[in-house]
């Protein structure tokens, strides 16, 4: 099992972001991750300032979506930062929701053909490729090509997705695949369709990185845990689907009321909403509580799990605490 740090704004400044990424490096983490949504702190800002300072840790985004930025941009990105950190850059490509893009004007009706499509023109491109294309979500002229030479021509692609379809891609196209595992009780789910892609092309399991999406919070006693997932689960639970949540006896249904508040602004009512199992939805409590969920996750076929969202009370104690009683219960297998 490889573990990433998956670290969105709300967790703390852009400085102390980069703080708990090198710190996440010497405490043993494999990866850091920074989520890409639109509105919100700039995840290629970020990726930058990590690989400035650190020397191993990979580094990657979640959920660059070929709508708000053009895959032209994303692989020129990509693959600059694949450069200045030496080829440590990971691009996590495609979209957990609709809706997001949905703000800004963007019909995401065919966001599996766009996603197929805008990976296969990608790695073209990393590939020194012209990719001129004239397809259903593409015009390229015979002028799309990089004007500089990558680090590595091959630089892995998770893809990011939802629903049975979408996973399915995932695992017949990417390097690896970026599923939301919330609750972490719902990894076979999400984990049987990037299988059964992979199956589909060819291409053995192990070939494609499950690298499974959970919210953490983690305090050594556990004290104080279950009242930071709050926020998360107020405000991406509605979004779930039914298939994951039913994991652990929730639907969608159960989340009406608070979608309703957060349609209108009313956040604290819909955070002040969230009881029950809402709170097995991320990994809440102490080392002991959090280490037997993720052995059931691996068991369940993930095998590279990304931790994120509010981390913990203290970030960078939930951070240590990761590294001396989490981590290497794993690496000791």
């Amino acid at each position: 099992m490889k573990f990433g740090l998956r670290l969105i704004e709300y967790v703390g400044s852009p400085r102390q972001l980069v703080e708990l990424a090198v710190l996440a490096e010497k405490v043993g983490f494999d990866s850091v991750w920074f989520p890409h949504d639109p509105f919100m702190r700039h995840t290629w800002v970020m990726m930058a300032a990590v690989a400035e300072h650190t020397d191993r840790i990979q580094i990657g985004t979640v959920g660059t979506n070929p709508y708000t930025t053009d895959p032209s941009e994303i692989a020129s990105f990509i693959a600059t930062l694949d450069d200045l950190s030496k080829g440590r850059s990971i691009l996590g490509l495609g979209l957990h929701t609709r809706d997001m893009v949905g703000w800004t004007g963007h019909d995401a009706t065919e966001v599996i053909e766009r996603t197929r499509q805008s990976v296969e023109m990608i790695r073209a491109l990393f590939a020194g490729e012209v990719v001129a294309r004239e397809t259903s979500e593409f015009s390229w002229s015979d002028q799309c090509y990089l004007r500089f030479e990558p680090y590595r021509r091959e630089i892995p692609i998770y893809v990011a997705g939802f629903g049975p379809e979408y996973m399915t891609l995932s695992g017949e196209i990417g390097n690896g695949s970026l599923p939301m595992i919330t609750p972490p009780e719902s990894s076979a789910y999400m984990s049987a369709p990037i299988l059964a892609g992979a199956t589909a092309a060819g291409r053995k399991a192990e070939a494609v990185d499950i690298c499974g999406c959970a919210w953490l919070s983690l305090s050594a006693d556990g004290s104080g845990t279950q009242d930071l997932l709050r926020p998360m689960a107020a405000y991406f639970g509605p979004y779930l689907e039914d298939g994951a949540m039913a994991t652990i006896g929730l639907s969608r249904a159960d989340f009406s009321d608070i979608r309703g508040h957060i349609d209108n602004a009313r956040y604290d009512a819909a955070q002040a909403a969230v009881g029950g199992n809402m709170f097995k939805l991320g990994l809440a409590g102490s080392p002991q509580d959090i280490i037997p969920r993720i052995e059931a996750a691996a068991e369940m076929g993930v095998t590279h799990i990304n931790l994120g969202g509010p981390i913990g009370p203290d970030p960078a104690e939930a951070v240590r605490l990761m590294g001396e009683r989490v981590i290497p219960q794993f690496k000791s297998h």
